[in-house]
């Protein structure tokens, strides 16, 4: 007898097992792309069952609404074999799958929450459910027995009949009638055939009803290739690979066709899905979620508590402020209430008191900043008044129904303190981290793809590299092939490149991991799993499954918490600058028109300054000369692709260099604070406002609509704009011109009140540097501690400021850096391998009894427990052992002298060296320990130990003398350092000091060079064409500072130069070229040497010389540590088309990515080999958190 739920004539069919992009590296279905192909197939439902996870769930769920198509929710989970908190590596490794959709609220809500359990509490290789948790909460689900890797699958295939019945009789009296299926799948592989009738005669037997699924992971058949691609970048296969794991078979969106053909014999499996997409019918109610209360005082609401704080924080503030405060505070506090806000800013004001109130810095950036109730509520120190910053760019009585941006930011030392806080105030069920998901851009793409093409590193990296970077406006592939000539040549002439790009094109951007969003928080008055499932970060915090724009659409409340480094370093500095003057001042007691701050930035030493770091912006500063929070302000709003082509004109016109004009007359109120030139998003509001009549929330609109670049709605706001601006009486060719002035600026316009509450922070920071520089310059090493790259670059700016950084010394430094008069003490933790327990034992041991006398005497009084070899050869290296004698004898005897330390502490801890009762040694009885008779260190080989160790030299070298300092600093583009993918193309000039050198002959028989120059902790190869090296190479000497022009090859990680000249420095500066020059020379001393024809890929390549690898040098051959970097970044090899074909990098030095799932194919694979099962196991199932801070290495474009 058949069973299913409607007549058993075919009536369609829906596919309910299908997998999106987001079971990760296993699934390929692009969720619009399988919306559209569902519809185009006739079907009006589709189902997503991703593996273990929901991540797709609400963005899949809002889109098929909007296209018409029934969304189906379900999640295909792992089960435990035994309790889902067992761990047991032979008995509960191996879980099973299960298919389980939601037919209503109820069944999303216990859908969510199993999916929550399974990766909160159940986590083992695989989030996990079990028996226990599916019966809890089975209410309101349709639960499908799952593919072959189902337990009831399993039990058919290992011939337990006995087995197979108990499984499917529990899950069919835990789901309940009707909502239990037997699942069959025929994906046209005969030997899954005998599951399929082993299944049918087992629901015949019980009286189940059967489904028919095709456990979709792609669409069309054409992606067949594209998913096997990604399952050998899940599993670090090659596609070549015989024994690897692999789908064959049929898992694409058949039409209903096709699934007829496939289960003509079982009418009612397939008319059964289309039963099941009619009762699955979820209604989520999406929108504007309740947020957390917040705590008023009896007899208030919400809006006279903000009113009541809001009055008495501006009398406090401005006691004697005017009507235009007074009139200001009463209209923002009427849009705020007729929008709903005001528990919204309540809560932040709430979050903001806590840290304050724990001696934190804190201030939020954006648009709030433009608040006067943001103002006097304390939330911001901003006065927008007399900054004159217009509220409507945070908040329009148009914007009600979505929340207002507030982004909060702490000192990154103390984030976690605030997220804790709000853990404990709101419950630790109502507050989440948000998942980010990491894409396969263009280029990551193209390198995975080499990768399992098995294609040669060389070509695969020289293809990648041709993709332009841009941060702002990243290119694809595809735009890559029509704007990169080099790019489109391989593309034609290389078919091994073609399959490359055609490969990598298909799978572009899609999800390849997940990781934790540096900032964002999503906070609920209910406890998270009633609206969004959960799983847990690398640090066992819950993180949201949605990502914060998906948050945001649903209506969830998403807080930005930022740790700022550059707050730390504020906080830090003014401690130590009270513990010398016995003064304590704040922040907010700085006074904004401090001409030494000032003129700390026009000489551009903007080492540690917040968003004036860097060589381009050192330049402006240099040729702006600030003299007010304006101008800063200005300069960080311009200094952004798009804004940046307006700095020339506005710093010719703030120097009086060329008048301002204006497109109209009354474009000169909105624009001549900044010179006539469009600086802030806010003047695109006023301009739409006062010169085409728009209403705020009508420029507000227009402002984004604009800024998104889409072309329907761009064509349709600037027919709009142009017809506005006629009837207000602007001429039309005038309002064309105004909207040509606005398109290409709104994508990337800051807003004032975000631009003046950076210059802010940058201002506190310059002036910090300029009255304090030791104190501030202390805290900005303590801070950047564990960045070598930024201890070098700070190491050097004191120097140019006057401060001494005195090296590590064992008798001396502690564990951070630390101000002493006017000098600074290197902090021990600085050094690589060197880790805060072993400097807290030497500084235990120096406290006891004094400074060390000599090595023995170290290692027998510092703990050898927490202090091992290796940290010993760190300190011996860079010279923090100098003064207790020569460091090459050092790391000769120093096994012998750990040796006697040991049995030194050994013999403590048995009891021997008491001596009547008290806690003195005796007298060693071993002879001292003689330091042996070797050849010093040589200074080479000294400063390349500081180099691996420090990130920068302790031996003197040319780079140390101030004077070269400031000549290098006023002559380059960027320190070598500094370069980064972004520089690739460009001509620059750099300098250095020369490491290395070695010539070589070309094919005709010339002699050329490549020299390596170093400005720790950078390096660079600067390539030499034989023009340039007969020039130069006489005269050219190891330790000699030069400055080298030309275009710069390569990526941050292995830089390269084709230089045009290169110079000393002294000649250098009276003779510099202009970047022009410097392009010009450096083309034609390549087409000198172009003239020969291409050769074939298997020969050498086509040039005209040939780089041999270097021969180590005898101490190279000494083993390293482990973690110390390369001298030279990067080795040389070939050059094709005078670009070097770089050797393979080691595996390390690829993107760190968290693993995707394991094989989740309908075929069951082998096991991977066993690996730890902490939270760390094969990534994307565990949320692990981005380090570093990233947070700090760009302006925000929020607000």
């Amino acid at each position: 007898m058949r069973h299913h739920l409607r007549s058993a004539h075919l009536a369609g069919f829906a596919h309910l097992h299908v997998h999106s992009e987001f079971s990760l590296l296993d699934g390929f279905c692009r969720i619009p792309d399988l919306i559209e192909r569902t519809a185009a197939l006739g079907m009006d439902s589709v189902a997503i069952t991703d593996h273990g996870a929901m991540y797709a769930a609400a963005d899949f769920y809002l889109a098929a609404r909007d296209r018409g198509v029934r969304p189906i929710i379900g999640c295909e989970v792992y089960v435990a074999p035994r309790s889902h908190t067992d761990r047991d590596p032979a008995l509960d490794r191996r879980s099973f799958h299960l298919t389980l959709l939601a037919r209503n609220l109820t069944g999303y809500r216990n859908l969510v929450r199993l999916v929550s359990r399974a990766s909160l509490d159940g986590f083992y290789y695989k989030p996990r459910v079990d028996r226990d948790l599916l019966a809890t909460h089975a209410e309101g689900l349709i639960c499908l027995s799952g593919c072959p890797s189902s337990e009831l699958s399993r039990a058919v295939t290992s011939g337990n009949p006995a087995r197979a019945e108990e499984v499917a009789r529990w899950h069919a009296d835990t789901f309940g009638p009707n909502n239990y299926f037997v699942e069959i799948q025929r994906p046209g592989l005969p030997d899954q055939e005998p599951l399929a009738q082993g299944l049918i005669e087992l629901a015949g037997g019980l009286g189940l009803p059967l489904v028919a699924s095709n456990d979709v992971h792609y669409l069309t058949p054409d992606d067949k290739d594209a998913h096997d691609i990604l399952l050998c970048i899940q599993t670090g296969s090659l596609v070549a690979d015989t024994d690897r794991m692999r789908m064959e078979g049929e898992w694409y969106l058949k039409s209903p066709e096709e699934m007829a053909q496939a289960f003509d014999d079982q009418p009612d499996a397939l008319a059964n899905t289309v039963a099941i997409a009619e009762r699955c019918d979820l209604d989520l109610p999406f929108g504007r979620i309740a947020m957390p209360s917040v705590e008023v005082p009896k007899g208030h609401t919400v809006k006279s508590h903000l009113a009541e704080l809001a009055a008495e924080g501006l009398a406090r503030r401005l006691p004697n402020a005017d009507a235009r405060y007074r009139e200001r505070l009463a209209y923002e506090l009427d849009v705020i209430d007729q929008t709903d806000f005001g528990e919204y800013l309540l809560l932040v004001r709430e979050i903001f008191d806590f840290a304050r109130g724990r001696g934190m810095l804190t201030a939020p950036r954006g648009s709030v900043n433009g608040s006067l109730v943001a103002y006097a509520t304390d939330m911001s120190d901003i006065d927008p008044i007399e900054h004159d910053i217009i509220f409507e760019r945070f908040l329009t009585i148009g914007r009600k129904g979505s929340m207002p941006d507030v982004d909060m930011d702490f000192p990154s030392d103390r984030r976690d303190e605030v997220i804790e806080y709000m853990i404990r105030r709101f419950g630790a069920d109502h507050v989440a981290q948000i998942v980010t998901f990491g894409t396969l851009a263009a280029r990551a793409a193209v390198r995975d793809v080499g990768r399992v093409l098995g294609m040669e590193y060389g070509l695969t990296d020289r293809v990648a590299k041709q993709i332009p970077v841009n941060p702002v406006d990243p290119y694809t592939i595809g735009r890559s092939l029509d704007e990169v000539d080099e790019l489109k040549r391989l593309y034609q002439e290389d078919d091994a490149v073609r399959r490359l790009l055609d490969s990598a094109q298909r799978i572009e951007g899609v999800a390849r991991h997940a990781s934790t969003h540096a900032a964002g928080l999503v906070v609920s008055r209910d406890p998270l799993q009633e609206h969004v499932p959960l799983t847990r970060s690398a640090e066992g915090r819950p993180v949201a499954q949605f990502t914060f724009q998906t948050i945001e659409k649903i209506g969830l409340l998403q807080l930005d918490v930022l740790g700022l480094s550059n707050f730390r370093t504020i906080q830090h500095a003014l401690r130590l600058v009270e513990q010398a003057t016995g003064q304590a001042l704040a922040p907010q007691e700085i006074p904004l028109d401090d001409d030494k701050a000032f003129a700390l930035l026009r000489r551009g030493r903007t080492v540690g300054i917040f968003q004036m770091e860097g060589a381009g912006m050192t330049r402006t500063l240099r040729d702006l000369a600030p003299t007010s929070i304006g101008e800063v302000a200005a300069i960080i709003a311009l200094y952004r692709p798009g804004p940046m082509a307006n700095i020339p004109t506005y710093i010719d016109r703030k120097h009086g260099r060329t008048a301002p004009t204006y497109l109209h007359e009354r474009l000169e109120p909105i624009l001549s604070e900044t010179y006539g030139v469009l600086v802030y998003a806010d003047q695109v509001l006023m301009i739409a406002r006062h010169l085409a009549g728009y209403s705020w929330d009508e420029a507000d609109n227009f402002r984004r609509a604009v800024g998104k670049k889409i072309r329907e709605a761009l064509q349709s706001e600037h027919e709009k704009f142009v017809a506005r601006s006629v009837q207000e009486g602007i001429p039309n060719d005038v309002a064309e011109e105004i909207f040509a002035l606005i398109e290409p600026f709104a994508g990337y316009g800051f807003n004032k009140a975000h631009a003046v509450s950076y210059a802010v922070i940058a201002y506190w920071t310059a002036w910090l540097k300029a009255h304090y520089p030791v104190q501030f310059l202390t805290a900005l090493l303590d801070t950047d501690a564990g960045d070598v790259g930024k201890v070098a670059s700070t190491r050097m700016e004191a120097e140019l400021l006057g401060v001494n950084v005195l090296p590590p010394n064992i008798n001396q430094s502690g564990v951070t850096f630390e101000p002493r008069d006017d000098s600074i003490v290197f902090g021990l933790t600085a050094i690589k391998n060197v880790g805060e327990a072993a400097v807290e034992a030497i500084a235990a041991a120096r406290q006891e009894s004094g400074p060390f006398s000599s090595l023995a005497d170290a290692c027998e009084r510092v703990d050898l427990r927490r202090a091992p070899k290796r940290a010993w050869e760190s300190l011996i290296k860079v010279g923090a052992l100098d003064e207790l004698g020569e460091r090459q004898a050092m790391l000769e005897a120093l096994e012998s002298a750990m040796k006697r330390g040991q049995r030194t502490q050994a013999d403590r801890a048995a009891g021997q060296t008491t001596m009547f009762g008290i806690g003195l040694l005796p007298e060693s009885t071993e002879p001292a320990l003689e330091l042996p008779d070797v050849p010093a260190a040589a200074e080479a080989e000294r400063r390349r130990w500081e180099k691996e160790l420090l990130g920068l030299y302790v031996t003197p070298s040319p780079l140390s003398d101030p004077i070269i300092g400031e000549q290098l600093a006023a002559n380059v583009d960027a320190r070598i350092y500094e370069l980064e993918d972004t520089h690739h193309g460009q001509s620059m000039t750099i300098g250095g000091i020369v490491a290395s050198q070695r010539a070589f002959m070309t094919r005709k028989g010339q002699m050329m060079g490549a020299v390596t120059l170093e400005d720790p902790p950078g390096a660079i190869e600067v390539i030499c064409f034989p023009r340039i090296w007969q020039h130069i190479a006489p005269d050219l000497n190891n330790d000699q500072v030069v400055l080298a022009s030309g275009r710069i090859e390569g990526d941050d990680a292995s830089p390269r130069m084709l230089a045009d000249n290169i110079f000393t420095l002294s000649a250098a500066t009276a003779s510099n070229g202009s970047s022009a020059d410097n392009d010009a020379a450096s083309r034609a001393a390549q087409a000198e040497y172009e003239d020969e024809p291409p050769m074939p890929r298997e020969a050498e390549p086509s040039t005209d010389f040939y780089i041999p690898d270097p021969v180590p040098e005898p101490e190279a051959a000494a083993q390293p540590s482990e973690d110390a970097e390369p001298v030279v970044a990067g080795a040389s090899d070939a050059i094709a088309d005078y670009e070097p074909d770089p050797v393979p990098e080691p595996q390390a030095t690829e993107p760190a990515y968290a693993t995707a799932n394991g094989s989740d194919s309908p075929r069951p694979a082998d096991p991977p080999a066993e690996s730890p099962p902490s939270g760390a196991a094969n990534g994307a199932d565990d949320v692990a958190v981005p380090t570093g801070r990233g947070q700090d290495a760009s302006p925000a474009t929020k607000g």
